[in-house]
């Protein structure tokens, strides 16, 4: 799936000469958290979102003064806190440097640019013009619909479903060696000691219940060798 694939396209947006009081009023008046910023040809110039309003002199929920050395080290990231503070109008306070995506890029790109840069939307463009919005809550729709795939109901051999585990967690540093892993009659058998943390055998779990065919996974595995003839 693309970013046009599950973007809203119904972008709500505001002008960099709108106040502050305004954009807030158009957020609750629709119910989002945040807006592209477009100028009057329509061309993007900034985003802001709640984020940026969060610490506003209206409020009292400015960030208290530091000391005055403190200040002096750090005076450039205090005038900024002040313009985020006391900015009358939308281009005050509104991020510039706004990280995009255009219609074809793919939803496993989207959700990185979202996690690499902390933020919770994107524009996509077409161009140099805005044509939707991708939010974090519109990959969790996505997700809710996508299909789900069979794992129970194809015939898919012992020695097929082992085959496409082991491609599955090639190269992984967290896998199992293949003499770890059983299928029997569709069950998955996970087995070893001392090296397997739970977080290794949880994803080995998760790699396993992807493969067609599999019934069940079984963790076999212990924190201590067995002693043998006991």
């Amino acid at each position: 799936m693309q970013a046009v694939d599950v973007m809203t396209s119904e972008v709500v947006s505001v002008e960099p000469e709108m106040t502050v009081r305004e954009a807030a009023a158009l957020f609750a008046e629709h119910e989002i958290s945040g807006a592209p910023v477009l100028d009057a040809q329509g061309h993007l110039r900034g985003i802001i979102s709640d984020a940026d309003l969060l610490h506003r002199v209206e409020l009292g929920t400015e960030k208290p003064r530091r000391s005055w050395w403190h200040e002096m080290l750090s005076s450039r990231h205090d005038a900024s806190a002040y313009i985020k503070e006391h900015g009358r109008l939308v281009k005050d306070v509104m991020t510039e440097g706004v990280i995009t995506v255009d219609e074809a890029t793919p939803l496993d790109e989207v959700a990185n640019r979202l996690e690499i840069h902390h933020i919770r939307r994107v524009p996509v463009m077409r161009g140099d013009q805005v044509v939707g919005i991708v939010s974090r809550a519109n990959l969790v729709q996505a997700l809710a619909l996508a299909p789900r795939v069979p794992n129970t109901l194809q015939a898919v051999s012992d020695r097929e479903i082992r085959a496409m585990l082991m491609g599955e967690i090639a190269g992984r540093n967290w896998a199992m060696s293949g003499r770890n892993i059983i299928v029997q009659n569709g069950v998955v058998h996970l087995f070893g000691y001392y090296v397997w943390s739970p977080d290794q055998v949880q994803a080995m779990r998760v790699a396993a219940e992807s493969i067609p065919g599999v019934k069940a996974v079984e963790d076999h595995t212990c924190d201590v060798p067995a002693v043998m003839g006991m």
